[in-house]
């Protein structure tokens, strides 16, 4: 496939101006978001289906790190068909945080639809479609059409609501501080584009590869699942996400010559993180390391470890579009998969 004619590739190499643009939104809400009073609440749920529940597993996990509340996240279709599994008690609030790029996934409206219906909470809706159900469901509603896409698997669009996420965040930690600092992110997108593209296509195009691990821990695991999912919708490949030290309980064991091992690395537990990534090695599997220093992938963005985490994904999505076209497949359009999920049951 050429790249000046895939969408894939257009929306991966383009994203840095879709994250600024989510950064001045989550700005231009902050007084909303202020009004939302986390102690009000039992939890905050993060809800959304494939790409954005991974989202919202990144999500949860910063959300109660950056305010000290409990978070978590399910997929959307839970809230819907399993509810007593979702909330603590009928007496107690939730605030819902529902992700979803098209803002029409039918379980994550449905859920949202239920959650207002039964009084449970505010809603806050992130998504890409200013005309979309969701655009128009929540207390607070976080649209960043600079996000969108032609492609089916979702890279500019997650790594929008990404930002706009880490933004919501540090309004809801009532830390105006850490919400500036996403204006660097957008330089430091740029940078990794340019300077990485030939990494990616180098890891991309390896015929040796058989099968890719990607390791994440804390905020960094939902990120890893996203990671790892773009790499089969795309490519077709035997492909996982694990946290990193669990990766020693088992799935270890599949490690080939022909395995990639991707560890986004912290900086709080770095030293642990490094050593998983060299036992594979010893073990006889590939590493690709990715951290703000010293790694394969560099972000050097100085911006603080909480707010930069959608700076492991446009070289990892890179990475997926070039394997993805050296097996002559079509990044745009991957095998079985259709934009909106829309059921009719």
């Amino acid at each position: 496939m050429n790249q000046q004619t895939s969408h894939t590739y257009h929306e991966i190499t383009s994203q840095p101006a879709a994250w600024a643009e989510a950064a001045q939104v989550v700005q231009q809400h902050t007084a909303q978001l202020e009004a939302v009073r986390l102690k009000d609440y039992s939890q905050v749920l993060c809800i959304g289906c494939g790409s954005t529940y991974y989202l919202g597993l990144a999500t949860a996990a910063l959300l109660q790190t950056m305010t000290g509340r409990i978070a978590r996240a399910l997929p959307s279709s839970e809230l819907v068909w399993y509810p007593a599994g979702a909330y603590p008690g009928r007496a107690e609030r939730s605030l819902l945080v529902s992700l979803s790029r098209s803002g029409a996934t039918t379980e994550t409206v449905r859920a949202v639809e239920a959650f207002r219906r039964e009084g449970r909470g505010e809603v806050i809706s992130i998504t890409n479609y200013p005309e979309s159900p969701l655009a128009s469901m929540g207390d607070v509603n976080l649209v960043i059409p600079a996000g969108r896409e032609e492609s089916i698997a979702q890279t500019r669009s997650f790594a929008s609501m990404c930002v706009a996420a880490t933004g919501l965040s540090a309004v809801l930690a009532g830390d105006r501080t850490r919400l500036g600092s996403l204006a660097g992110l957008r330089p430091a997108g740029e940078r990794l584009l340019r300077d990485y593209h030939a990494l990616a296509r180098q890891w991309g195009e390896d015929s040796q590869l058989s099968q890719f691990f990607f390791l994440g821990s804390g905020p960094r695991y939902g990120l890893a699942c996203e990671a790892s999912l773009k790499m089969k919708e795309m490519t077709l490949s035997v492909s996982e996400p694990f946290h990193f030290p669990e990766f020693r309980h088992g799935p270890m064991s599949m490690i080939t010559p022909q395995t990639l091992v991707i560890g986004l690395l912290s900086d709080a537990a770095r030293s642990i993180e490094e050593a998983v990534l060299e036992d594979m090695k010893a073990l006889g599997g590939r590493i690709l390391s990715l951290a703000e220093d010293g790694a394969d992938v560099a972000f050097a963005s100085h911006l603080p470890e909480l707010m930069r985490g959608v700076l492991y994904m446009p070289v990892l999505q890179l990475l997926a579009y070039f394997r993805s076209t050296s097996r002559g497949l079509d990044p745009d359009r991957p095998h079985n998969l259709s934009k909106v999920i829309e059921l009719k049951v």
